[in-house]
């Protein structure tokens, strides 16, 4: 018996089915240790001696491998076929050593499959190999130096900029992407510029022509700046007679896109499916652990010669010889740093048709669009006749001249299968998608109208996160595997905001971009992280020692720390207002110093920094207590800001008014005007324009008595902290993931959420998880909590009945579950306001400040065990 090691359950169900009784398949649930998240864990005096931490959850993988492996013949660690697969069979392998579980006698191997299919694993396993070292010092240096940057730079930017929550070698860099073009924006000035375009008719059809050349000169986009100016190019148009002078037919290719790499599959599931990069990377792992695809972290554009292979076939079944190229087409990365160590994403069965797979919704989509993709980039070109006519404008003394462009599809080619990519930003239409009628020179077509239209010039488009993505591949900046888990970082620490599919900066997140780029300058510089990229990879390939690269870089990287290290904060802030300023101080209508204070009108106004983040305030404070929001002076609508102040309403228990206010850290409401009135700030996405008397009798109702929990007999309370909504149970706090749950949330779903927390934390839940179900109304999960099995839907949780065995549930009885579990008021009925008054002792219990104390053991915290979870420590360290 030989023991194999996967990082996924599914996985390992899928490969035990193929390898037989000979072999037992384990799942490890992704990595098994991490550094924890504390001072020490990497110790550059020490050589960068690194200390790892197994967690809760993980030491009972690793005694379940150490159980199977008394009396086995060998141990085969089959890993993702990628640098973190490599450091997570290299950690195995590791700690299975130091507590002798591993017979000296005992064979170890390594294998890597780039598909879970019955021939990949089997020709696999037949050629084994050891662990690739380099692979794994490539992996060191990478957590070594994402530790040392955070661990580093974030209490810097904690003491300095009060507020902030992180930094990290990536994650810095992406975010000032973000935040410059934010500054390009603000900076932008539209220019005005008019077109003039004639409507033309040839043989009974329309077609259209623009404004070419006037008195032999080309006519630019913004060479016509006036209406009047339009209006007289228009005239003279009119009154002039058509001629045919020239046309110039010219048959073109377009050629088929490379099949899908991890960003390229990311960018283009976002534009075409609207798929954010995280769920992408969620569904194409779940296809691939089902066996439908390959391993779909790659930056390699090729494919195997048995996918070409099957594609050419699957295209001459479906689509006839005729779409075939005379030879198979070879790709090439262009990508900066790529690392062609496996084939790109593709269908491990090209004849297995997305429509005849029993998938949910997204996985179909997502599934379709990667055969789609991978067909077509086999496929013959496109082939296109563009046409361009010019045409004269007869007008005595005058030379004007249109030009009519079009073109024409005389064989589709792979747009068949794969249309036009989608037009990235800043990117212009396509002018000549139309088809023109038969011109020949001499033809004298007929004027039917001329427009003329007035245009303003764009400011560039703010990021989405596929093009985000795709400029940080071009850069070479990070990991394709790991740019999903860098914009939810950046999310997570609200630096940044995702509006429809647009990201914005948030000022948190400028201050932070700002304060690095004036005293880190190096480190977030793009060249200085695309070349460490480099080095990393050279790394990978056996070429540097990863000692080395850590030794250059912490020599140099103290040095800029210590000289930060006694920079006042006055300093600080004078930088901050300079680089900030079209941000922060815009200019004032009516011409006026803009940092003059409009409260005392003497005194300058400055950033300000507080305990819970960066303000506006008056050089006169404490004589002048002017204050505002950053994002009420970057709008210039301070004053707006705070006539939107007043009276909601008057509560119907107390009978004192509502007051909704502005205050220094943002819009709040108040009960009443007493010497100490309950007061609350309204939490984040809440809208001040929006409020009613009923939202804030809700907010000044917390915190709220959920139940008595039914093991310590002890009030289990919900409110909003500082940093979310909670529940509160003897003195230990637990996330709630929804603001608007904290009105809801029942006793079942508050114990449950307790004893996650308990066991490590909310993330460490679907370590319990039994099955997972599609649904169109969102999955449904099935997992058994400290109090029992239920099937849990979005914020409804339902208990399974105890005649029932959790892992025999289907998914029509969890629907039949959750629904009465609605039907009954569970999950999404809201609960009446309550006045928590009454319970003083446990109202300051809740109070948000001690929630900060209750979240010591942040390192037992950062990791889920899950398959999915294997990039957590990729790049930038949770704080």
């Amino acid at each position: 018996m030989k023991v194999v090691v996967v990082e996924s359950p599914a996985k390992a169900k899928t490969i035990n089915k193929y390898l037989g009784k000979d072999y037992e398949v384990l799942a490890s649930f992704g990595h098994i240790r991490d550094l924890p998240a504390k001072d020490g864990s990497v110790r550059p005096d020490e050589d960068f001696a690194m200390s790892w931490e197994v967690d809760s959850a993980a030491k009972k993988r690793i005694a379940d491998i150490a159980g199977a492996l008394k009396g086995a013949d060998g141990l085969i660690l089959a890993t993702d076929p990628d640098r973190e697969g490599e450091a997570i069979s290299w950690h195995i392998l590791d700690v299975l050593r130091a507590k002798k579980a591993l017979k000296k006698d005992v064979p170890v191997q390594r294998v890597v499959f780039n598909a879970i299919t019955k021939d990949a694993v089997t020709a696999a396993m037949a050629k084994p190999r050891d662990i690739d070292m380099p692979l794994v010092d490539a992996y060191l240096a990478r957590r070594a130096l994402d530790y040392l940057v955070g661990f580093t730079l974030s209490p810097i930017l904690w003491r300095k900029l009060p507020g902030s929550r992180s930094a990290g070698r990536v994650q810095s860099v992406a975010l000032r992407l973000v935040s410059e073009r934010e500054a390009e924006i603000e900076k932008f000035r539209a220019d005005e510029y008019w077109s003039v375009e004639a409507q033309l008719a040839q043989g009974g059809k329309s077609f259209l022509a623009r404004l070419f050349s006037v008195d032999g000169k080309k006519t630019d986009k913004l060479d016509i700046r006036t209406g009047e100016d339009a209006a007289a190019l228009k005239a003279l148009i009119e009154a002039g007679q058509f001629n045919v002078a020239n046309v110039e037919k010219k048959p073109t290719k377009r050629n088929p896109y490379a099949p899908f790499t991890t960003s390229s599959l990311q960018q283009d599931a976002s534009s075409r499916l609207g798929l954010s990069p995280s769920r992408t990377m969620q569904i194409a792992q779940r296809l691939y652990e089902d066996g439908l695809i390959t391993y779909m972290r790659t930056d390699a554009v090729q494919m195997a010669p048995e996918g070409i292979a099957m594609a050419r076939s699957v295209i001459g079944k479906y689509f006839g010889e005729d779409y075939l190229p005379e030879k198979p087409r070879l790709y090439q990365t262009k990508a900066k740093n790529a690392q062609e160590a496996h084939e790109a994403i593709r269908p491990t069965d090209m004849f297995k048709r997305p429509e005849n797979l029993s998938l949910d919704a997204d996985q179909q989509k997502l599934y379709g669009l990667i055969w789609r993709r991978t067909l077509a980039s086999q496929m013959r070109s496109a082939e296109i006749d563009r046409t361009s006519v010019d045409i004269a404008v007869n007008v005595p003394g005058r030379a004007v001249s249109l030009r009519a462009t079009g073109s024409v599809v005389t064989f589709p080619g792979f747009l068949t299968l794969y249309g036009v990519e989608a037009k990235g930003d800043g990117e212009d239409e396509d002018e000549d998608g139309c088809e023109l009628p038969p011109l020949s020179v001499g033809d004298k077509p007929a004027l039917k109208q001329v427009e003329i239209a007035q245009h303003f010039t764009q400011p560039p488009a703010r990021y989405t996160e596929a093009s985000l993505i795709k400029k940080m591949e071009e850069l070479g900046i990070g990991r394709p595997s790991t740019y999903a888990a860098t914009l939810g970082t950046l999310k997570d620490r609200n630096y940044v905001r995702l509006e429809g599919k647009a990201l914005h900066p948030e000022d948190r997140g400028r201050i932070v971009t700002s304060f690095l780029e004036s005293f880190f300058t190096r480190y977030v510089e793009y060249g200085f992280t695309a070349h460490l990229e480099e080095q990393l990879d050279q790394v990978s390939a056996g070429e540097l020692d990863y000692k080395v690269l850590l030794r250059d870089f912490w020599k140099d990287f103290t040095a800029a720390t210590e000289e930060i290290k006694d920079l006042r904060v006055s300093e600080v802030l004078d930088a901050l207002n300079d680089l900030l300023a079209d941000h922060i101080f815009p200019a004032r209508e009516d011409g006026s110093d803009p940092r003059k204070c409009p409260t005392c009108g003497t005194g300058t106004l400055s950033l300000k920094l507080g305990k819970f983040g960066a303000f506006i305030g008056c050089s006169n404070y404490p004589e002048c207590k002017h204050t505002m929001q950053l994002s009420d002076a970057a709008s210039g609508n301070a004053a707006e800001a705070a006539a939107g102040d007043g009276i909601l309403g008057t509560d119907p228990e107390s009978g004192e008014e509502v007051h909704l206010k502005s205050g220094r850290f943002g819009p709040y409401v108040q009960l009443g005007e007493g010497k100490e009135p309950k007061r609350s700030s309204l939490p984040k996405g809440w809208d001040a324009a929006a409020m009613t008397l009923e939202k804030a009798l809700q907010l000044l109702s917390l915190p709220r008595e959920v139940g008595l929990h039914p093991e310590t007999g002890q009030m289990i309370m919900a409110g909003l902290g500082r940093y979310g909504p909670f529940i509160l149970h003897e003195g230990k706090y637990a996330n709630l993931p929804d603001v608007e749950e904290v009105f809801t949330v029942g006793i079942n779903r508050a114990v449950d959420l307790i004893a996650q927390k308990a066991a490590g934390g909310f993330q460490r839940a679907s370590a319990s998880a039994i099955n997972t179900f599609e649904h169109e109304g969102g999955p449904i999960k099935i997992a058994v909590g400290r109090f029992g099995p239920y099937a849990n839907q979005g914020k409804v949780y339902a208990n399974i009945p105890k005649d029932i065995k959790p892992e025999d549930v289907t998914l029509e009885q969890a629907v039949a579950l959750i629904a009465a579990k609605i039907e009954a008021g569970g999950g999404k009925k809201k609960a009446p306001a309550k006045k928590a008054a009454a319970k003083k002792p446990a109202a300051k219990k809740a109070a948000a400040p001690k929630e900060a104390t209750a979240k010591k053991p942040a390192a037992k915290t950062t990791k889920a065990k899950t398959s999915k979870a294997k990039t957590a420590p990729e790049e930038d360290v949770p704080f």
